[in-house]
């Protein structure tokens, strides 16, 4: 059974292929009833996407994906139910954009000297007035024949000791989750598949999260596979966490899972929306 809820996908804010208004339509199209638009770092886009939501009887969830740094690693906070317009909010995002804008030129002076030329340029032309992204370099170096599709670039040249590859330092866990919490939102730990953390520094990570403000574990997601549902369900029980799902959509061709595809969270899981008014349309 698939469940009419999506708390985590991507416009073109970001690095998704699909405007906010696009998006909300494709979502409308899938059976999704309850979408929250999380883009990187970014939440310029919720106004736009609040207006199609209306338009197509969607019930819309302001969001955010924000990038920290834990133990010299990258992960992702989704942030539920934020206020757009909170200062401390916006002016940390400002400060991610110029530190986005760095990365950008430090990737593209790497793929330089791997012979790829005016990458810094192509991945502008793409991201246009959205935070910069790798996937925007992703595209450029699919566009230009250096890879087949977008996700074998990021094995080819984005991973550590690849051409494309730099080393970031994001904001803290700490203050990720504050500025989620101050927002009047909820902070969700995005698809903690992704992250080979291993048993034991899992489990630092969960406590830390739960103990910082973290609400909930992202259990059903795109990038995770059926087996991985019931392993972090199990943890989402253990570290008394809600469990969240998103399909975490980028667009055609960039996503491992389509919109309105989500399956039920498993058995004995607490859902992040239980208590909110949209809770209702799911029933």
């Amino acid at each position: 059974m698939t469940v009419p809820i999506d708390l985590h996908c991507h416009s073109t804010m970001s690095d998704g292929l699909l405007s906010p208004e696009e998006l909300v339509a494709h979502a409308a199209s899938k059976g999704v009833r309850v979408l929250a638009l999380t883009d990187h770092d970014e939440v310029s886009g919720l106004a736009r996407a609040r207006v199609a939501a209306e338009q197509h009887g969607i019930h819309l969830i302001d969001g955010v994906e924000i990038s920290a740094t834990w133990k010299k690693r990258t992960l992702h906070i989704v942030g539920l139910r934020v206020n757009p317009q909170h200062p401390a909010l916006l002016e940390a995002f400002a400060r991610v954009r110029e530190g986005r804008d760095a990365r950008a030129r430090q990737i593209a002076e790497g793929l330089a000297k791997a012979g790829i030329a005016n990458a810094y340029e192509g991945a502008r032309e793409i991201s246009g007035n959205s935070v910069m992204t790798r996937s925007h370099f992703a595209q450029f170096l699919v566009k230009q024949g250096h890879a087949k599709n977008i996700k074998s670039v990021f094995k080819k040249y984005m991973v550590k000791g690849k051409p494309g590859y730099v080393n970031h330092e994001w904001m803290s866990l700490q203050e990720a989750l504050t500025l989620i919490k101050d927002s009047g939102g909820q902070a969700v730990l995005a698809h903690p598949g992704r992250y080979d953390l291993g048993f034991v520094n899992m489990h630092l990570l969960l406590n830390e999260f739960r103990d910082q403000g973290g609400v909930a574990l992202e259990v059903v997601t795109g990038s995770h596979q059926p087996p991985q549902y019931a392993q972090f369900a199990k943890l989402a029980h253990r570290f008394d966490l809600k469990a969240s799902q998103g399909s975490d959509y980028h667009g055609p061709g960039m996503s491992y899972m389509e919109m309105g595809r989500l399956p039920d969270l498993p058995a004995g899981c607490v859902p992040v929306w239980q208590d909110w008014p949209e809770a209702s349309l799911l029933q």
